[in-house]
Protein backbone atom coordinates (compact mmCIF):
# COMPACT_ATOMS: atom_id res chain seq x y z
CA UNK A 1 0.00 0.00 0.00
CA UNK A 2 2.99 2.43 0.61
CA UNK A 3 4.23 2.22 -2.36
CA UNK A 4 0.81 2.98 -4.48
CA UNK A 5 0.01 5.88 -1.96
CA UNK A 6 3.64 7.25 -3.32
CA UNK A 7 2.45 7.00 -6.53
CA UNK A 8 -1.02 8.57 -5.54
CA UNK A 9 0.75 11.71 -4.37
CA UNK A 10 3.32 11.82 -7.23
CA UNK A 11 0.48 12.50 -9.33
CA UNK A 12 -0.43 15.16 -7.42
CA UNK A 13 2.57 16.31 -7.58
CA UNK A 14 2.60 16.33 -11.12
CA UNK A 15 -0.45 18.25 -11.81
CA UNK A 16 -0.61 22.19 -12.46
CA UNK A 17 -0.37 24.88 -9.21
CA UNK A 18 -4.30 25.56 -10.03
CA UNK A 19 -4.99 21.62 -10.09
CA UNK A 20 -3.28 22.02 -6.76
CA UNK A 21 -5.22 24.65 -5.63
CA UNK A 22 -8.70 23.61 -6.85
CA UNK A 23 -7.80 20.10 -4.45
CA UNK A 24 -8.36 22.51 -1.77
CA UNK A 25 -10.40 25.39 -3.08
CA UNK A 26 -12.81 22.95 -5.62
CA UNK A 27 -13.22 26.07 -7.61
CA UNK A 28 -11.65 28.95 -9.54
CA UNK A 29 -10.79 32.06 -7.44
CA UNK A 30 -13.13 34.80 -9.35
CA UNK A 31 -11.43 38.33 -10.56
CA UNK A 32 -14.30 40.95 -11.24
CA UNK A 33 -12.10 43.66 -11.50
CA UNK A 34 -14.14 46.66 -13.08
CA UNK A 35 -17.01 43.76 -13.80
CA UNK A 36 -18.81 43.53 -10.69
CA UNK A 37 -21.19 40.12 -11.04
CA UNK A 38 -23.81 39.75 -12.44
CA UNK A 39 -26.55 37.52 -14.41
CA UNK A 40 -24.72 38.45 -17.29
CA UNK A 41 -21.28 37.48 -17.37
CA UNK A 42 -18.16 36.80 -15.00
CA UNK A 43 -14.39 37.07 -15.32
CA UNK A 44 -12.41 34.03 -13.90
CA UNK A 45 -8.97 34.20 -12.73
CA UNK A 46 -7.25 31.09 -14.72
CA UNK A 47 -3.77 31.92 -12.70
CA UNK A 48 -1.39 28.67 -12.91
CA UNK A 49 -3.58 27.23 -15.26
CA UNK A 50 -0.68 26.87 -17.71
CA UNK A 51 2.73 26.17 -18.08
CA UNK A 52 4.66 27.00 -21.60
CA UNK A 53 7.58 25.63 -23.73
CA UNK A 54 9.54 27.74 -26.54
CA UNK A 55 6.67 30.18 -26.68
CA UNK A 56 6.80 34.54 -25.83
CA UNK A 57 3.06 34.66 -25.48
CA UNK A 58 0.50 32.51 -23.27
CA UNK A 59 -2.81 31.53 -22.59
CA UNK A 60 -4.65 34.31 -20.69
CA UNK A 61 -4.60 34.40 -17.03
CA UNK A 62 -8.47 34.95 -17.14
CA UNK A 63 -11.75 34.31 -18.73
CA UNK A 64 -15.31 35.73 -19.18
CA UNK A 65 -17.91 33.49 -19.53
CA UNK A 66 -21.74 34.35 -19.55
CA UNK A 67 -24.32 32.31 -17.51
CA UNK A 68 -25.79 30.60 -20.77
CA UNK A 69 -22.07 29.36 -21.93
CA UNK A 70 -21.38 27.88 -18.60
CA UNK A 71 -24.80 26.39 -18.10
CA UNK A 72 -24.17 24.72 -21.80
CA UNK A 73 -20.73 23.49 -21.04
CA UNK A 74 -21.90 21.60 -17.68
CA UNK A 75 -25.16 20.13 -19.28
CA UNK A 76 -22.61 18.81 -22.09
CA UNK A 77 -20.60 17.38 -19.54
CA UNK A 78 -23.07 15.76 -17.37
CA UNK A 79 -24.52 14.43 -20.33
CA UNK A 80 -20.78 12.88 -21.16
CA UNK A 81 -21.07 11.46 -17.84
CA UNK A 82 -24.31 9.71 -17.56
CA UNK A 83 -23.52 8.18 -21.01
CA UNK A 84 -20.26 6.27 -19.74
CA UNK A 85 -22.24 5.28 -16.92
CA UNK A 86 -25.03 4.30 -19.20
CA UNK A 87 -22.40 2.22 -21.42
CA UNK A 88 -20.52 0.44 -18.16
CA UNK A 89 -24.24 -0.64 -17.50
CA UNK A 90 -25.11 -1.95 -20.52
CA UNK A 91 -21.33 -3.64 -20.82
CA UNK A 92 -22.57 -5.33 -17.60
CA UNK A 93 -25.87 -6.48 -18.91
CA UNK A 94 -23.60 -8.05 -22.11
CA UNK A 95 -25.68 -5.86 -24.57
CA UNK A 96 -22.41 -3.43 -25.42
CA UNK A 97 -19.91 -6.51 -26.63
CA UNK A 98 -15.89 -6.04 -27.16
CA UNK A 99 -14.00 -3.36 -26.91
CA UNK A 100 -15.33 -0.48 -24.72
CA UNK A 101 -13.16 2.72 -23.82
CA UNK A 102 -14.88 4.64 -21.30
CA UNK A 103 -14.09 8.47 -20.94
CA UNK A 104 -15.51 10.05 -17.10
CA UNK A 105 -13.29 12.19 -15.40
CA UNK A 106 -11.96 13.70 -19.07
CA UNK A 107 -15.03 15.39 -19.82
CA UNK A 108 -13.84 18.81 -19.37
CA UNK A 109 -10.82 18.32 -22.08
CA UNK A 110 -13.19 17.53 -24.83
CA UNK A 111 -16.04 19.46 -23.70
CA UNK A 112 -13.37 22.79 -23.39
CA UNK A 113 -12.09 21.65 -26.72
CA UNK A 114 -14.91 21.61 -28.72
CA UNK A 115 -15.44 25.06 -26.84
CA UNK A 116 -12.80 27.00 -28.55
CA UNK A 117 -12.80 25.03 -31.94
CA UNK A 118 -15.28 26.13 -34.95
CA UNK A 119 -17.01 22.88 -36.79
CA UNK A 120 -14.74 23.53 -39.79
CA UNK A 121 -11.64 22.75 -37.72
CA UNK A 122 -10.65 18.74 -37.95
CA UNK A 123 -10.48 16.26 -35.33
CA UNK A 124 -9.26 12.98 -34.83
CA UNK A 125 -8.94 10.89 -31.85
CA UNK A 126 -8.12 7.46 -29.94
CA UNK A 127 -10.55 4.86 -29.21
CA UNK A 128 -11.81 6.37 -25.82
CA UNK A 129 -13.83 8.71 -28.01
CA UNK A 130 -17.28 8.08 -27.63
CA UNK A 131 -17.31 11.49 -25.66
CA UNK A 132 -15.94 13.65 -28.56
CA UNK A 133 -18.32 12.06 -31.46
CA UNK A 134 -20.91 13.46 -29.26
CA UNK A 135 -19.38 16.78 -28.57
CA UNK A 136 -18.91 17.55 -32.26
CA UNK A 137 -22.55 16.67 -32.99
CA UNK A 138 -23.71 13.29 -32.57
CA UNK A 139 -27.09 12.26 -30.66
CA UNK A 140 -27.22 9.66 -27.46
CA UNK A 141 -29.33 7.21 -29.26
CA UNK A 142 -26.49 7.26 -32.32
CA UNK A 143 -23.71 6.43 -29.85
CA UNK A 144 -25.40 4.06 -27.82
CA UNK A 145 -26.99 2.71 -31.21
CA UNK A 146 -23.52 2.25 -32.32
CA UNK A 147 -22.29 0.41 -29.31
CA UNK A 148 -25.32 -2.32 -29.50
CA UNK A 149 -24.37 -2.89 -33.11
CA UNK A 150 -27.93 -1.55 -34.33
CA UNK A 151 -28.53 0.28 -37.80
CA UNK A 152 -29.27 3.63 -36.09
CA UNK A 153 -25.81 3.96 -35.00
CA UNK A 154 -23.17 6.46 -36.07
CA UNK A 155 -21.56 4.33 -38.56
CA UNK A 156 -24.45 2.20 -39.06
CA UNK A 157 -23.85 -0.31 -36.23
CA UNK A 158 -20.91 -1.75 -38.45
CA UNK A 159 -17.95 0.44 -36.18
CA UNK A 160 -18.35 -0.27 -32.85
CA UNK A 161 -17.31 1.78 -29.55
CA UNK A 162 -13.51 2.51 -31.27
CA UNK A 163 -14.42 3.74 -34.52
CA UNK A 164 -16.93 6.55 -34.45
CA UNK A 165 -17.05 8.96 -37.52
CA UNK A 166 -18.81 12.04 -38.37
CA UNK A 167 -17.45 13.71 -41.81
CA UNK A 168 -20.22 16.06 -41.73
CA UNK A 169 -18.92 17.65 -38.34
CA UNK A 170 -15.01 17.14 -39.26
CA UNK A 171 -14.85 14.07 -36.58
CA UNK A 172 -12.44 11.96 -38.66
CA UNK A 173 -13.86 8.96 -35.65
CA UNK A 174 -11.61 6.90 -33.06
CA UNK A 175 -8.77 5.10 -34.08
CA UNK A 176 -8.49 1.77 -32.74
CA UNK A 177 -4.21 1.48 -33.33
CA UNK A 178 -2.11 3.25 -30.61
CA UNK A 179 -0.93 6.00 -31.84
CA UNK A 180 -2.29 5.59 -35.57
CA UNK A 181 -4.75 8.76 -35.70
CA UNK A 182 -1.77 10.79 -35.12
CA UNK A 183 0.06 10.62 -39.06
CA UNK A 184 -3.98 10.87 -40.10
CA UNK A 185 -4.54 14.22 -38.18
CA UNK A 186 -1.24 15.65 -39.83
CA UNK A 187 -2.99 14.67 -43.12
CA UNK A 188 -6.17 16.53 -42.18
CA UNK A 189 -3.82 19.92 -41.32
CA UNK A 190 -2.55 19.32 -44.63
CA UNK A 191 -5.46 19.10 -46.32
CA UNK A 192 -6.83 22.78 -44.33
CA UNK A 193 -3.39 24.12 -45.05
CA UNK A 194 -3.78 23.36 -48.73
CA UNK A 195 -7.64 24.67 -48.90
CA UNK A 196 -6.85 27.77 -46.79
CA UNK A 197 -7.86 30.87 -48.85
CA UNK A 198 -5.06 33.39 -49.00
CA UNK A 199 -4.77 36.20 -46.30
CA UNK A 200 -7.28 33.81 -44.20
CA UNK A 201 -6.70 31.59 -41.23
CA UNK A 202 -6.63 28.38 -41.66
CA UNK A 203 -8.80 25.79 -39.67
CA UNK A 204 -6.60 23.59 -37.48
CA UNK A 205 -6.78 19.70 -36.72
CA UNK A 206 -5.96 18.10 -33.76
CA UNK A 207 -5.32 14.52 -33.22
CA UNK A 208 -6.16 13.46 -29.27
CA UNK A 209 -3.88 10.49 -27.84
CA UNK A 210 -3.21 9.48 -24.69
CA UNK A 211 0.37 9.68 -22.17
CA UNK A 212 0.75 6.03 -22.81
CA UNK A 213 1.22 6.51 -27.12
CA UNK A 214 2.84 9.55 -26.68
CA UNK A 215 6.49 8.27 -27.70
CA UNK A 216 4.88 6.06 -30.99
CA UNK A 217 7.43 6.41 -33.57
CA UNK A 218 4.82 7.42 -35.98
CA UNK A 219 4.09 10.38 -33.62
CA UNK A 220 7.96 11.78 -34.05
CA UNK A 221 7.97 11.48 -38.26
CA UNK A 222 4.02 13.20 -37.80
CA UNK A 223 5.30 16.15 -35.82
CA UNK A 224 8.68 16.25 -38.28
CA UNK A 225 6.55 16.90 -41.34
CA UNK A 226 4.10 19.39 -39.38
CA UNK A 227 7.21 21.15 -38.14
CA UNK A 228 8.88 21.23 -41.74
CA UNK A 229 5.89 22.53 -43.54
CA UNK A 230 4.24 24.62 -40.68
CA UNK A 231 1.05 22.21 -40.85
CA UNK A 232 -1.82 24.17 -38.73
CA UNK A 233 -1.52 20.68 -36.64
CA UNK A 234 -2.49 20.31 -32.89
CA UNK A 235 -0.34 17.08 -30.89
CA UNK A 236 -2.87 16.83 -27.76
CA UNK A 237 -1.57 14.42 -25.24
CA UNK A 238 -4.78 13.83 -22.67
CA UNK A 239 -2.45 12.87 -20.22
CA UNK A 240 -4.63 10.56 -17.40
CA UNK A 241 -1.58 9.57 -15.79
CA UNK A 242 -1.76 5.75 -16.82
CA UNK A 243 -0.75 4.04 -20.17
CA UNK A 244 -3.15 1.31 -19.59
CA UNK A 245 -2.05 -0.23 -16.30
CA UNK A 246 1.55 1.71 -16.41
CA UNK A 247 2.22 4.61 -14.91
CA UNK A 248 4.03 7.64 -16.55
CA UNK A 249 6.42 7.30 -14.34
CA UNK A 250 7.52 3.33 -15.24
CA UNK A 251 6.77 3.65 -19.16
CA UNK A 252 8.31 7.64 -20.04
CA UNK A 253 11.87 8.52 -19.57
CA UNK A 254 9.96 12.20 -20.31
CA UNK A 255 7.11 13.21 -18.55
CA UNK A 256 6.90 16.96 -19.58
CA UNK A 257 4.77 15.55 -22.38
CA UNK A 258 3.71 19.24 -23.87
CA UNK A 259 8.14 19.87 -24.13
CA UNK A 260 8.32 16.92 -26.25
CA UNK A 261 8.52 18.59 -29.72
CA UNK A 262 11.34 20.00 -28.95
CA UNK A 263 11.60 23.18 -30.66
CA UNK A 264 8.06 22.99 -31.90
CA UNK A 265 6.42 25.25 -28.92
CA UNK A 266 3.95 23.63 -25.98
CA UNK A 267 1.44 24.47 -23.24
CA UNK A 268 0.51 22.37 -20.70
CA UNK A 269 -3.26 22.55 -19.72
CA UNK A 270 -5.11 21.80 -16.16
CA UNK A 271 -7.54 19.51 -18.21
CA UNK A 272 -9.90 19.12 -15.01
CA UNK A 273 -10.76 22.66 -15.26
CA UNK A 274 -13.19 23.28 -18.11
CA UNK A 275 -12.16 27.46 -18.42
CA UNK A 276 -8.72 26.58 -18.62
CA UNK A 277 -9.29 24.20 -21.52
CA UNK A 278 -11.06 26.88 -23.24
CA UNK A 279 -9.36 29.50 -23.34
CA UNK A 280 -6.01 27.60 -23.22
CA UNK A 281 -7.12 25.97 -26.68
CA UNK A 282 -8.46 29.47 -28.32
CA UNK A 283 -4.56 30.00 -27.80
CA UNK A 284 -3.48 27.06 -29.28
CA UNK A 285 -6.01 27.35 -32.19
CA UNK A 286 -5.07 31.14 -33.26
CA UNK A 287 -1.56 30.11 -32.83
CA UNK A 288 -1.24 26.98 -35.38
CA UNK A 289 -4.50 28.57 -37.68
CA UNK A 290 -2.07 31.72 -38.32
CA UNK A 291 0.61 29.93 -39.58
CA UNK A 292 3.01 29.52 -36.87
CA UNK A 293 2.99 25.86 -37.79
CA UNK A 294 2.35 23.17 -34.95
CA UNK A 295 1.44 22.64 -31.28
CA UNK A 296 1.91 20.09 -28.37
CA UNK A 297 -0.78 20.87 -25.75
CA UNK A 298 -1.20 18.25 -22.76
CA UNK A 299 -4.14 17.62 -20.68
CA UNK A 300 -3.37 17.12 -17.02
CA UNK A 301 -6.55 15.09 -16.69
CA UNK A 302 -7.62 11.44 -15.50
CA UNK A 303 -9.80 8.84 -16.13
CA UNK A 304 -11.96 7.24 -13.52
CA UNK A 305 -12.59 3.74 -15.24
CA UNK A 306 -9.79 1.04 -15.98
CA UNK A 307 -8.37 1.38 -19.09
CA UNK A 308 -11.35 -0.46 -20.82
CA UNK A 309 -14.12 -2.29 -19.32
CA UNK A 310 -12.13 -5.23 -19.43
CA UNK A 311 -10.09 -3.80 -16.74
CA UNK A 312 -11.16 -3.05 -13.45
CA UNK A 313 -8.44 -0.13 -12.83
CA UNK A 314 -7.44 -1.14 -9.34
CA UNK A 315 -4.66 -3.69 -9.83
CA UNK A 316 -2.01 -0.38 -10.19
CA UNK A 317 -3.78 2.12 -8.26
CA UNK A 318 -5.67 1.85 -5.40
CA UNK A 319 -9.41 2.65 -4.39
CA UNK A 320 -7.86 5.83 -2.27
CA UNK A 321 -6.22 7.79 -5.60
CA UNK A 322 -9.41 7.13 -7.28
CA UNK A 323 -11.46 8.33 -4.72
CA UNK A 324 -9.31 11.41 -3.91
CA UNK A 325 -9.32 12.88 -7.28
CA UNK A 326 -13.30 12.47 -7.58
CA UNK A 327 -13.37 14.31 -4.13
CA UNK A 328 -11.19 17.18 -4.84
CA UNK A 329 -10.55 17.30 -8.55
CA UNK A 330 -13.82 16.04 -10.54
CA UNK A 331 -14.60 18.15 -13.48
CA UNK A 332 -18.52 18.24 -13.06
CA UNK A 333 -18.42 19.09 -9.46
CA UNK A 334 -16.00 21.90 -10.42
CA UNK A 335 -18.42 23.59 -12.94
CA UNK A 336 -21.31 23.06 -10.77
CA UNK A 337 -19.41 24.88 -7.84
CA UNK A 338 -18.60 27.54 -10.24
CA UNK A 339 -21.86 28.18 -11.81
CA UNK A 340 -23.23 28.48 -7.87
CA UNK A 341 -19.72 30.81 -6.93
CA UNK A 342 -20.67 33.37 -9.86
CA UNK A 343 -24.33 33.10 -8.89
CA UNK A 344 -25.06 31.75 -12.13
CA UNK A 345 -27.76 28.52 -10.71
CA UNK A 346 -28.51 27.75 -7.32
CA UNK A 347 -28.07 24.16 -6.18
CA UNK A 348 -31.91 23.14 -6.58
CA UNK A 349 -31.92 24.21 -10.33
CA UNK A 350 -28.66 22.24 -11.06
CA UNK A 351 -30.27 19.15 -9.74
CA UNK A 352 -33.11 19.50 -11.95
CA UNK A 353 -30.80 19.92 -15.21
CA UNK A 354 -29.30 16.50 -13.61
CA UNK A 355 -32.33 14.98 -13.35
CA UNK A 356 -33.40 16.11 -16.36
CA UNK A 357 -30.80 14.89 -18.34
CA UNK A 358 -30.84 11.32 -16.85
CA UNK A 359 -34.44 11.30 -18.09
CA UNK A 360 -33.02 12.26 -21.61
CA UNK A 361 -30.29 9.76 -21.55
CA UNK A 362 -32.33 6.87 -20.49
CA UNK A 363 -35.08 7.66 -23.23
CA UNK A 364 -32.13 7.86 -25.57
CA UNK A 365 -31.24 4.08 -24.67
CA UNK A 366 -34.50 3.20 -24.85
CA UNK A 367 -34.58 4.84 -28.56
CA UNK A 368 -31.47 3.13 -29.58
CA UNK A 369 -32.18 -0.12 -28.55
CA UNK A 370 -35.22 -0.25 -30.95
CA UNK A 371 -33.32 0.19 -34.15
CA UNK A 372 -32.96 -3.51 -35.79
CA UNK A 373 -29.84 -5.62 -35.71
CA UNK A 374 -27.46 -5.48 -38.24
CA UNK A 375 -28.15 -7.51 -41.06
CA UNK A 376 -25.40 -9.68 -42.90
CA UNK A 377 -26.02 -8.79 -46.20
CA UNK A 378 -25.30 -4.97 -44.75
CA UNK A 379 -21.42 -5.96 -44.15
CA UNK A 380 -21.16 -5.68 -47.79
CA UNK A 381 -22.44 -2.00 -48.24
CA UNK A 382 -19.38 0.77 -48.40
CA UNK A 383 -17.14 -1.94 -49.73
CA UNK A 384 -16.70 -1.89 -53.52
CA UNK A 385 -16.07 1.07 -55.42
CA UNK A 386 -18.22 0.08 -58.27
CA UNK A 387 -21.91 -0.31 -58.55
CA UNK A 388 -23.37 -3.07 -57.81
CA UNK A 389 -26.89 -3.99 -57.82
CA UNK A 390 -28.53 -3.81 -54.50
CA UNK A 391 -25.98 -2.78 -52.55
CA UNK A 392 -25.17 1.32 -51.50
CA UNK A 393 -21.68 2.07 -53.40
CA UNK A 394 -19.44 4.97 -53.37
CA UNK A 395 -18.15 5.31 -56.56
CA UNK A 396 -14.45 7.07 -56.38
CA UNK A 397 -13.47 9.86 -58.92
CA UNK A 398 -9.84 7.85 -59.02
CA UNK A 399 -8.52 4.79 -57.77
CA UNK A 400 -4.31 4.11 -58.41
CA UNK A 401 -3.62 0.82 -59.84
CA UNK A 402 -0.34 -1.50 -59.48
CA UNK A 403 -0.48 -1.12 -63.26
CA UNK A 404 -1.70 2.74 -63.69
CA UNK A 405 -2.85 1.63 -66.63
CA UNK A 406 -5.44 0.06 -65.30
CA UNK A 407 -6.37 3.00 -62.77
CA UNK A 408 -10.16 2.89 -61.92
CA UNK A 409 -11.43 6.65 -63.12
CA UNK A 410 -15.13 7.84 -62.56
Amino acid sequence: FHSQEENMFSIARNTLAAARRASTTGVPSLKFGARAMSSDSVTFDLTGSFETHNLDTAPNNEITMSKEELLGHFQLMYTMRRMEITCDNEYKARNIRGFCHLYDGQEAVATGINAAFDKEDSWITSYRCHCIALARGGKVNEILAELFGNKGGMTDGKGGSMHFYSKKNNFFGGQGIVGAQVPVGTGLAFANKYNAKPGEDMNVAIACYGDGAANQGQIWEAANMASLWKLPMIFCIENNHYGMGTSMERHSSHSDYYKMGNHIPGVRIDGMNILAVKEGMRFVKEHCGSGNGPMYVEMMTYRYHGHSMSDPGTTYRNREEIAMTRSTRDPLEFVKKTLMEAGFAEADEIKSIEKRIRKEVQAETKKAKEYPDVELSDMFDYVYADEMAGRKQEKQDFIRMPDYAKSVRK
